[in-house]
């Protein structure tokens, strides 16, 4: 599994443009400028695989990239207040439609920035995950931007926070630095071995 052979295969604006789900799909799912597309590149060693930008809700596509036998999928954020009611009802229609398809759902790799506590929108992501017995993760980001004692101070704060989602397993994160990248890919391999190993078997 090569994770620096990446590449974007396509991107979809509405619920009916999303492709057949072909092979596992590796969900990346967070409020906007959470840091998903720089997680996506550091995960796959690229600087510019998916768009980063300074500009919140600037991702409005579910965008798929393929890595050897399954796909990246990036989705847009959400909670960004100056998005037009008609664009937030793009997005929710496109998010749902995604969810509700039968699809090779893998994993989902949920990102919150460690700096603060979780929104409600947060809360309702993973509270939808775990409702809907989803497999997933807890990406904690924006690790870089806090002292050694802050980072220890707000994983334990986000854990507690999260206790009554039993099992779910959180993972610190800098794009700056890589920290946390290796855990991360580790678990993904592990996913998707065990989604082939699965899929044969049936």
């Amino acid at each position: 599994m090569t994770f620096n052979r990446a590449e974007f295969k396509f991107a979809c604006g509405t619920s009916q443009q999303l492709p057949p789900s072909e092979m596992p799909e590796v969900i990346f799912a967070g409020k906007s400028n959470v840091g998903k597309s720089s997680l996506i590149n550091k995960l796959c060693g690229r600087k510019a695989l998916a768009r980063t930008s300074s500009k919140p809700g600037k991702t409005a596509t579910i965008n798929f990239f393929q890595v050897d036998n399954f796909h990246l999928v990036d989705l847009p954020g959400y909670g960004y207040a100056k998005v037009s009611k008609a664009e937030k009802q793009r997005w929710a229609e496109l998010m749902e439609g995604y969810f509700d398809q039968e699809r090779a759902f893998c994993l989902v790799v949920q990102l919150l920035d460690m700096r603060h506590m979780p929104t409600k929108d947060d809360i309702g992501m993973i509270n939808f995950l775990y409702e809907s017995g989803l497999p997933y993760i807890v990406v904690l980001t924006k690790m870089d931007k806090l002292k050694k004692n802050e980072q220890e101070k707000n994983i334990k704060m986000i854990g507690e926070i999260l206790a009554e989602y039993k099992g779910t397993r959180i993972f610190p994160f800098s794009a700056q630095t890589g920290d946390g990248s290796e855990s991360i890919i580790t678990v993904i391999q592990d996913y998707v071995a065990d989604y082939l190993r699965e899929s044969e078997e049936e």
